[in-house]
């Protein structure tokens, strides 16, 4: 993660054309900024015009930022204005779930580990389509890497700092809540068919 020092020497040296100084910012915060992006429910090349638009803004700006050490926030609070413009002009509002993603498990997991992680990754998603857009973007920002801090999260939500921990702990009890339903009725499903199969397997011919 950037210092503020170092950011602050990185957006002066970029704005007098540092092309080494530029690429620094891009690698420190281009998680950042997708992150961002992806917790407004955007994905593939609408993300990625999403995050482009950012980064010429950032280029825009880079002589007049007020605080250059606040890169990183001023970089995820302009991601949330670009995605909440394409949101409206789509005629939607709220996040979205992303499609689910390939676990990340390793190649030498045993196949069992590895069926058991993308099932899990796959009911995550189903669920957060379950909770509500607001606790879906609240969860998915508190995962950002870089990190960002409380104030930064209370300005891109236009939510009072003292609400958010609360909120997350709500949020997360209903995200739990929709896995767990989510769960049982996979295993309810499962032990229908399973006993169905066996059933019908034990079933004697009589001559």
């Amino acid at each position: 993660m950037l210092e503020q020092v170092t950011i602050r020497r990185l957006v002066a040296e970029a704005a007098e054309g540092n092309q080494a100084a530029w690429d620094d910012l891009v690698e420190g915060f281009s998680g950042l900024v997708w992150s961002v992006v992806r917790a407004h429910g955007l994905y593939g090349a609408e993300a990625a015009d999403v995050c482009q638009t950012v980064w010429l803004r950032f280029v825009e700006h880079l002589r007049r930022l007020r605080e250059p050490e606040r890169a990183g926030a001023w970089l995820a609070t302009t991601a949330r204005h670009e995605c909440l413009r394409v949101l409206r002009r789509r005629g939607r509002t709220t996040a979205m779930a992303e499609p689910p993603e390939v676990p990340d498990v390793s190649r030498d997991a045993d196949p069992g580990t590895r069926v058991v992680a993308g099932e899990e990754h796959e009911l995550l998603m189903v669920a957060l389509d379950g909770i509500s857009g607001q606790c879906q973007q609240l969860l998915r920002l508190l995962l950002v890497d870089p990190p960002l801090s409380y104030d930064e999260i209370s300005t891109m939500l236009e939510m009072p700092k003292g609400s958010i921990g609360p909120t997350r702990q709500r949020c997360l009890v209903r995200l739990r809540a929709v896995m767990t339903t989510l769960r049982g009725a996979t295993l309810r499903e499962r032990g229908i068919r399973d006993s169905g199969q066996g059933s019908g397997g034990s079933k004697e011919v009589r001559q």
